[in-house]
């Protein structure tokens, strides 16, 4: 699943920083649009969608590791940096439920409250509501609307919403920390692996013309 090389190198070494990108990136647009409604509007459908591509990004990159394992020496480094690897798609697939957690809660969040029988401003007349002079409507699928908008402009309505939006808040700071944690330690991990003993902490000595 997905390239194991680009341009002639392990397709790994590149696909790793898409992942360290998306992450990050989702993680705090998903704890953004949590606790700021205006944010949540704004990226709409984005941010399950953006949650999406980092999900899928993780097992490419994998299987890419995967690839590579098989040709280069195994060491205990190695085999730590594919263990915790391993454990970074849960991570992913958990952040992107929480990103459309987040996103559902446009949906549910309740409706400025406004005087009974009034319109939002620059909406069109609602052809269910009665019209001065006119004979009442027949109950349809208006009107049920109408009732379910009237419902969750209620109290009681309001304090629901304030616990599912602390709930669905608390669970993307969760997931997105975990997340973020969880793609250092991988990335930490593999840095070891390429580079423990393969470079010196002192200066080397250079013969010829300087670089540059």
């Amino acid at each position: 699943m997905g390239p194991t090389q680009i341009n002639g190198l392990p397709a790994h070494a590149l696909l790793v920083h898409v992942v360290v990108v998306l992450v990050p990136l989702t993680a705090l647009l998903t704890v953004a649009a949590a606790f700021w409604p205006a944010v949540r509007h704004r990226l709409g459908i984005g941010l399950p969608l953006l949650a999406l591509v980092m999900v899928i990004s993780v097992p490419v990159t994998t299987n890419a590791g995967g690839w590579l394992l098989h040709r280069v020496p195994f060491t205990p480094l190695v085999l730590a940096h594919v263990r915790l690897g391993d454990d970074m798609l849960p991570w992913a697939i958990a952040l992107f439920i929480a990103a459309l957690a987040v996103w559902g809660l446009r949906f549910v969040e309740p409706l400025p409250a406004r005087p009974a029988g009034t319109a939002a401003p620059g909406a069109p007349p609602d052809p269910g509501a009665a019209q001065p002079g006119s004979a009442a409507p027949e109950p349809g699928r208006t009107r049920v609307a109408t009732l379910l908008a009237e419902r969750r402009r209620a109290p009681a309505g309001h304090r629901q919403w304030v616990l599912l939006s602390a709930v669905v808040g608390v669970l993307a700071v969760v997931v997105a920390a975990g997340t973020v944690v969880q793609c250092y330690r991988v990335g930490d991990s593999g840095a070891h692996a390429v580079w423990t003993g393969r470079y010196s902490q002192q200066p080397l000595p250079r013969t010829g013309p300087a670089p540059g």
